[in-house]
């Protein structure tokens, strides 16, 4: 193990989207190659796709997956405000883990207690530093947000109290490179200049050598170092933390393959559920809210919701909701997974108005299950058996609400603990509150198993994903000046 301390490094943006996510969890994957103990750190994190840790507390998936790099347990330290969009203006807010209440925007931007969340983001750094090092922060959005700045939590402020060495990333793809990089940094008080050390350019196309001459104008223009220029690759995979990758994944139906349809809703939640899935090499796994695709696939999973009735009523009214009973109709299999379960039931009842002012909403009907909308938030990491299964499996729980059997039932899980969890109508319609459950074979070789003679090809999914963390360390290290970089963050 490597003794040497050294100070935070922080990967913060032009924008959202440019790839801080993926660049922090490598950073943390070579830090750790070196001998050194590194964590991860972002104090506010919007996002549907989160993750609980050890001892039941929830997170961004981002910062699990950048534990996962840094191999080291995953703990709500590493990302002490988590805000879950419900609606357009309005968020749950988790702070250190737990739910502490639904805010408006304006409301959580605006209220006096960002004073609170940024004391509190301090402590929980603190507590992290004291046991790690480096600490790999990653910034959110822009740091040159004029309006917000006052009042980050975020970003160069958290940069300034954690003493970090900050590089700032820039996607090329997007275009306006330039302007990007030259107005962020020109936008920049003295003491948040003094905070910058270099500039990563991000997902170039082509030979790197050809933006000579552009890394040497934006150091004229910055007088910053552009520490390297990472090229675009898409034979990496590293879960993504937004949505936004998700419009990669608007393929159809193809011929040969066990089609696989997600239904696209609009607060989807937790959708690396599907990452294991999508790998498999006798699925086509895509994502739609089109009836004529969804009528196409021969598995339908209605994945988890952080609204369940708004989104139940949105596939009413677009008419997916049909397509799922036509498919349902026609022998094939419908799974729903967390949110996706409730909507599966008889019905969705929502009395304190916990996610809309609608207080009850039949669901597809296809389960005979009921389920209540409560302000507890059930989030436990589990082992459990599927069906009559003797394999142990794992999975983890992320819900707000308690759904019951109107009618005796097989249970799709049993857990450690004795829990029965889910309910079994028959091969081809079940639902479970277990996320994660399809990252275990067995579940998967049974649901393809009407659809496929192709056996299950061994795969350790665990083993694939490390082998991604280094292939994505590599890349760093081949196109980053990493000597620069630890320069920057020696003691």
């Amino acid at each position: 193990m490597n003794t040497r301390k050294l100070r935070p490094i922080m990967f913060v943006g032009t924008g959202s989207d440019v790839g801080k996510s993926v660049i922090t969890a490598g950073f943390c994957r070579i830090f750790k190659q070196d001998g050194y103990q590194p964590a991860p750190f972002k104090a506010q994190n919007m996002s549907l796709n989160s993750y609980v840790t050890a001892d039941g507390l929830e997170l961004g998936r981002a910062q699990a997956v950048q534990a996962e790099a840094a191999k080291v347990p995953c703990e709500s330290d590493m990302n002490p405000v988590l805000l879950k969009p419900t609606n357009d203006k309005t968020s749950q807010v988790v702070l250190n883990g737990k739910p502490v209440g639904n805010q408006s925007a304006y409301e959580y931007f605006m209220a006096n207690d960002r004073r609170e969340l940024f004391s509190a983001v301090k402590d929980a750094f603190d507590r992290l530093a004291s046991r790690y090092s480096p600490i790999v922060m990653e910034g959110a959005g822009s740091i040159s947000e004029l309006n917000l700045k006052h009042r980050d939590i975020t970003n160069l402020r958290m940069a300034a109290h954690a003493g970090a060495a900050a590089y700032l990333i820039a996607d090329i793809d997007k275009g306006g490179v330039f302007g990007s990089v030259y107005g962020t940094i020109a936008l920049l008080t003295p003491e948040e200049r003094a905070c910058m050390k270099g500039i990563i350019i991000n997902k170039f196309r082509g030979d790197g050598r050809l933006f000579e001459d552009g890394k040497r104008m934006l150091e004229e223009l910055t007088g910053l170092p552009v520490v390297g220029v990472l090229p675009y690759f898409s034979d990496i995979y590293i879960e993504q933390e937004d949505s936004v990758s998700l419009e990669l994944k608007y393929r159809s139906a193809v011929e040969g393959k066990v089609n696989v349809a997600v239904i696209l809703l609009k607060r989807l939640s937790n959708f690396t559920d599907f990452d294991r899935l999508e790998k498999d090499p006798r699925v086509n796994l895509y994502y739609t809210n089109d009836p004529s695709e969804i009528e196409k696939a021969s598995v339908i999973i209605i994945p988890g919701s952080k609204n369940t009735i708004g989104d139940m009523l949105a596939i009413k009214n677009n008419g997916v909701a049909k397509a799922i009973y036509d498919v349902h109709k026609a022998g094939k299999t419908v799974i729903g997974i967390c949110g996706g379960y409730q909507m599966l039931g008889e019905n969705i009842l929502d009395p304190q108005r916990i996610e809309s002012e609608i207080e009850e909403l039949p669901g597809l009907g296809l389960l005979p299950v009921k389920t209540i909308l409560q302000p507890e938030k059930t989030t436990l990491q589990c082992t459990f058996r599927f069906r009559q299964s003797e394999e142990e499996c794992t999975g983890y729980e992320i819900h707000m609400g308690e759904t019951t059997a109107l009618q005796p039932g097989e249970p799709v899980a049993t857990l450690s603990d004795g829990r029965r969890d889910g309910y079994f109508r028959d091969a081809r319609t079940w639902g479970t509150y277990l996320h994660g459950i399809l990252d275990n074979q067995g579940v998967v070789d049974s649901i393809l198993a009407p659809y496929t003679n192709e056996g299950a090809v061994p795969y350790d999914y665990q083993e694939f994903k490390e082998q991604q963390y280094d292939k994505l360390a590599d890349l760093l290290r081949a196109h980053i000046d990493m000597e620069l970089i630890y320069n920057s963050i020696a003691e």
